[in-house]
C-alpha cells in the first residue's frame, strides 16, 4: 500500500489531505488492497457492498447486460478513480452492475462508515474527507449527466461526435486518448460496432477528425 501512497493522496477522496494524514487515515479507514485479473469480477449485480474502492493501477469498467444478453459500459474509472460509493452510502440497495476490471487491476478498498463518520480521536482531517466524498458524489452525477447526454443524440454518427467533443475538453487538447476499444466504445454508447466504425471512417474521409486504435484527434 505504501508504494501507492502518491496516487491515493491524489484521488478526489484524499484532495487537499498530505501523505501524513492519509497514512495515519488508512488503518482508521480498514483500509486493504486485493488484486484482479483483466475480465476479473470485482462486484456482481446483486451484491451490497459497504466499501468504496479506489484504483491504483489498472482500471475497471461499469457494465450491465439486461434480460435480452444487451451488453453496455456505463463508465470507465482509471487509475487514482473511485467507484462504488453510491451503492456502499445506500447499503442496502444490491448492484445492478457488474465492476470488471478493464486489465489487472489493483484496487484500494475502504469502509464507507469510517469514511463518513468521525473516529474517536477525531481527526482534523476527517471533516475535509467527508467533504471531499460529497464533491465525489456530485462528480458522480456530472459524469452521468454527460453520458445522458451522448445517448439522447438520435444518430451514431452525433452520438460519436457529442463524445469524442467531450473527451477533448476534459483532455483540453485536440489530442487525445479514449480509454476504450472499439467494441468498449460502441457498448459505451449503445450503437451498432459495425455502424459506429463506417461512421468513424466517414468522419475521417470528411477532414473531420483521424484516429489510430484508442488516439483520436478532431480537426
Amino acid at each position: 500500500m505504501v508504494k501507492f501512497i502518491n496516487i491515493i493522496k491524489n484521488s478526489p477522496l484524499f484532495s487537499g489531505i498530505s501523505e501524513n494524514e492519509v497514512e495515519v487515515m488508512l488503518p482508521c479507514l480498514s483500509a486493504v488492497t486485493k488484486s484482479y485479473e483483466k475480465g476479473e469480477t470485482v462486484f456482481h449485480i446483486g451484491d451490497t457492498v459497504s466499501s468504496v474502492g479506489i484504483v491504483l493501477c489498472g482500471s475497471v469498467n461499469i457494465e450491465k447486460d439486461d434480460f435480452w444478453g444487451k451488453h453496455s459500459i456505463l463508465s470507465h474509472t482509471g487509475i487514482g478513480g473511485i467507484f462504488g460509493e453510491t451503492y456502499a452510502c445506500v447499503k442496502t440497495q444490491p448492484l445492478n452492475v457488474n465492476v470488471i476490471a478493464a486489465q489487472d487491476t489493483e484496487i484500494l478498498f475502504l469502509d464507507i462508515q469510517k469514511v463518513m463518520t468521525t473516529c474517536n480521536s477525531a481527526c482534523k482531517f476527517h471533516a475535509r474527507l467527508i467533504q471531499n466524498m460529497l464533491l465525489v458524489l456530485a462528480q458522480r452525477n456530472l459524469t452521468l449527466k454527460d453520458k445522458l447526454e451522448h445517448m439522447s443524440q438520435r444518430t451514431t454518427r452525433e452520438k460519436l461526435m457529442s463524445y469524442l467533443s467531450e473527451q477533448m475538453q476534459k483532455n483540453q487538447s485536440p489530442v487525445f486518448v479514449i480509454p476504450f476499444n472499439r467494441q468498449q466504445l460502441s457498448d459505451y454508447l449503445s450503437v451498432d460496432r459495425s455502424a459506429m466504425s463506417a461512421e468513424l471512417c466517414k468522419l475521417r474521409d470528411e477532414g473531420i477528425l483521424k484516429f489510430s486504435k484508442n488516439k483520436f484527434e478532431l480537426l
